[in-house]
């Protein structure tokens, strides 16, 4: 069985409600919600969360919500494979042991249909523990800079100043909105970046953190542009 599991807790403190304020004219989580109901890989979608108004506006847009999440997995603390694991431990007592599950991200607007499948695809192929999405660095890391405690500029890795951008090995990170996991990876607590994950590759335009006002304002700027990009004739996106 293939269950997504969307973590959602109610107590976001930088953008207020943000699993479930606007965006784009739907709450932030149907679009998260829709995109697994449309990928046609799951079983079961279950939203994971403490707070009741998240877990009204989830059963809404299509969602299951079969428990509430406990106190103690729902603080600022609380990282995301405990929380995925104890959905996995509900679903097992209850008879309904899961395969494969996918943790999808409540604030994930940009998810398509077809990367979630593409995720299980690549988990089941590689025979990974994780299959999960990430992009590309717009800008090489190897010249990144700081700023000293004395207000200067330095380099994180001064070796590289004279080094041609095309000569350094690009490097990505994780884009935030999916991870295919074994079930036994996720209830063993068996971390997600290592050489038993597999990468699911996204475009820079359909990456955006959302953790702060600026972030919103800015992802809803990329979507609306992504909703209204030239299509071509066949009906593919451009």
């Amino acid at each position: 069985m293939n269950v997504a599991i969307i973590p959602a807790r109610g107590g976001s403190k930088r953008i207020p409600r943000k699993n479930i304020r606007e965006f784009a004219g739907k709450p932030m989580i149907a679009w998260s919600i829709e995109a697994a109901r449309a990928s046609d890989c799951f079983d079961r979608i279950i939203v994971s969360t403490e707070d009741e108004e998240i877990a009204d506006v989830a059963r809404q847009w299509g969602a299951e919500v079969p428990f509430m999440r406990p106190a103690e997995l729902a603080d600022d603390h609380t990282a995301t494979i405990p929380v995925i694991a104890h959905a996995i431990e509900w679903l097992s007592e209850h008879g309904q042991a899961p395969d494969q599950v996918c943790c999808v991200y409540a604030t994930a607007p940009f998810i398509e249909p077809e990367d979630l499948c593409r995720g299980l695809e690549a988990l089941q192929s590689w025979e990974a523990d994780y299959a999960f999405s990430m992009t590309s660095y717009a800008f090489p890391i190897q010249r990144a800079l700081r700023i000293t405690d004395d207000g200067h500029v330095a380099m994180f890795q001064p070796e590289h100043f004279a080094t041609r951008s095309q000569d350094l090995e690009e490097a990505w990170h994780d884009a935030g909105q999916f991870y295919w996991g074994r079930a036994e990876a996720w209830r063993t607590g068996t971390p997600i970046f290592s050489e038993r994950a597999v990468s699911v590759i996204l475009p820079r335009y359909r990456v955006q953190d959302i953790d702060t006002p600026e972030d919103w304002e800015r992802a809803e700027w990329l979507f609306w542009a992504w909703q209204t990009r030239p299509v071509e004739k066949g009906g593919k996106n451009v």
